[in-house]
């Protein structure tokens, strides 16, 4: 007799990181799409907002306040930041055991003040907040199985957050000395039109943006602070690259003593046993076309030429690991599945 499948909500399926969802979703064998939602797009078939679903049978596009919620096991949240506070809020009112992974920047931040000064007003559902469990499996898997609202993090800190964190616990590197040079694809940007995004506004050049003010810092903040045991604030700046999918990464930091060969085992073995992430020899690095269409972090160390340096490479893709791969990762975790089940894609190369 095969096993019951979990009926799961998707709420903003309309946009890349919901689609996404939908693509893994559709593959996974122990859950079962029963509503999906968009706001523009409601009362289309997923088939004309994304033709690649045409051959599948998907629930057709309804507005959140036509889900029943109480036939839902689990909603996947991929709705822009501020206005998920509330719909969570309504979802939990109306159906108060059904489990969220909440894919917006809602909830990632356990601190109130912290997140008025990153998102500008006030926090709106602050119990919740208080409940949520900040979904990087790697760092809070116990916590994460518990959980009943899992706060997705974001993609350029998915990939900042899980090279840092183990030196800064094993106190190998200078938490007043991290440079982070990030590197997202266009998908980073969502899908509403924008004049900014067009081919002709991006391609062939590269810029940084959001330097100084970018909101993951505070994400940045929260967790570099707790591994550190003090606050840390380090230097991040977001870049735009023209290529789809993808986060790539660029991590320089200074060592407490320690050699950039005993960062890399340090992370070696931290991760030894996680299925989604990989550190590569010492002195390699990954290529961000190694981990496009998949769930994996790929790490690499190298030496600076000056002692006491040493340069992590970090990447993922955005799309997957560093937004709805991870959701699935957290869906797995708390519904009791296999963690890695639904997410077995390996890289899309060339």
């Amino acid at each position: 007799m095969s096993e019951a499948k979990a009926r799961i909500a998707v709420l903003g399926a309309s946009g890349y990181t919901g689609s996404e969802l939908v693509r893994l979703l559709l593959r996974h064998p122990r859950a079962e799409i029963v509503a999906l939602t968009a706001d523009r797009k409601a009362g289309q078939s997923m088939a004309d907002v994304f033709p690649q679903f045409a051959p599948f049978p998907l629930p057709k596009l309804v507005t959140i306040d036509q889900v029943d919620f109480t036939g839902v096991d689990l909603v996947f949240c991929a709705l822009p930041h501020a206005t998920t506070q509330q719909v969570i809020k309504s979802v939990f009112e109306k159906a108060p055991a059904v489990k969220v992974v909440d894919l917006s920047a809602d909830f990632r931040l356990s601190d109130p003040g912290m997140y008025e000064t990153w998102y500008g007003h006030p926090h709106s559902a602050l119990d919740l907040q208080k409940e949520a469990v900040f979904g990087l499996v790697e760092i809070y898997r116990d916590e994460i199985k518990k959980g009943r609202l899992i706060a997705n993090p974001g993609c350029h800190t998915t990939t900042a957050i899980l090279p840092v964190v183990p030196l800064l616990e094993a106190g190998a590197i200078d938490p007043e000395s991290i440079v982070i040079d990030s590197k997202t694809g266009m998908s980073g940007a969502g899908r509403s039109a924008k004049e900014a995004m067009l081919f002709s506004e991006v391609s062939e050049g590269i810029n940084a943006y959001s330097v100084g003010s970018h909101r993951h810092m505070g994400e940045l903040d929260q967790e570099y602070s707790k591994a550190a045991g003090r606050p840390v604030k380090p230097m991040f700046v977001p870049h735009l690259v023209p290529m789809n999918r993808g986060i790539y990464a660029t991590l320089y930091v200074r060592t407490t003593g320690a050699k950039a060969e005993d960062l890399h085992k340090i992370l070696a073995d931290y991760y030894q046993n996680e299925p989604f992430v990989h550190v590569f020899p010492f002195g390699q690095v990954p290529h961000s076309r190694h981990v496009r269409g998949s769930n994996m972090v790929m790490l690499g160390v190298v030496a600076d030429r000056v002692e006491g340096r040493a340069i992590v490479v970090s990447t993922i893709d955005n799309l997957v690991k560093g937004a709805s791969g991870q959701a699935v990762q957290n869906m797995n975790l708390v519904l009791g599945f296999p963690e890695t089940m639904g997410l077995e894609q390996i890289a899309l190369m060339p």
